[in-house]
């Protein structure tokens, strides 16, 4: 299934490695061939692993109800599938993509990034920063002087500026 599981895993852990493959279903799949669920994957012969292989890819062969399979009644074919890696998430896009283009509710929740599914949405499902709060940090710094202190200062304004004082220090001695 393009997954290498260690050899010293057991079996049953092994399996659920490969996504789309549960621990319920791993153990119905070992439960059915009538191998060790916790003997370990490097113990496989060839036969077992082609028959694992093989279930996996059609359980409906191996009289599993139509239940326990993850894709029931497909849209395109009709049938009851178990879709494994990739085609899990290749078919779920599909899907959505559909549901948009067809503009149904559930196409129209999931553009806009809302719950699908009947949940509420009062209080929870929120995304993003909060609505209505003040951010909280510093205060703004405070405004600079008068608009004069700004503009380039002109001759009659330095004349009438008083000149700064200058301290002078004493030392006085002991």
């Amino acid at each position: 299934m393009g997954n290498d599981i260690p050899g010293e895993r057991k079996l049953i852990i092994g399996l659920t490695q490969i996504k789309g493959i549960g621990y319920n279903f791993a153990t119905a799949l070992l439960d059915s061939l009538k191998i060790n669920p916790n003997s370990s994957v490097g113990y496989l012969n060839d036969s077992q692993v082609q028959q694992i292989e093989k279930l996996i890819l059609d359980p409906v062969s191996g009289n599993f109800p139509s239940w326990f399979l993850n894709r029931r009644k497909d849209v395109e074919t009709g049938k009851d599938l178990h879709l494994l890696t990739s085609d899990i998430d290749f078919t779920l896009r599909n899907d959505i993509e559909r549901e948009r283009v067809t503009s149904s509710w559930r196409g129209y929740r999931h553009l806009y990034g809302l719950k699908v599914r009947g949940q509420r949405t009062r209080c929870t499902g929120r995304k993003g920063g909060a609505v209505g709060v003040a951010k909280g940090g510093k205060a703004a710094p405070a405004k600079s002087a008068a608009p004069q202190a700004i503009a380039a200062p002109t001759g009659e304004a330095v004349a009438k500026a008083p000149a700064p004082e200058k301290k002078v220090e004493t030392k006085e001695k002991k």
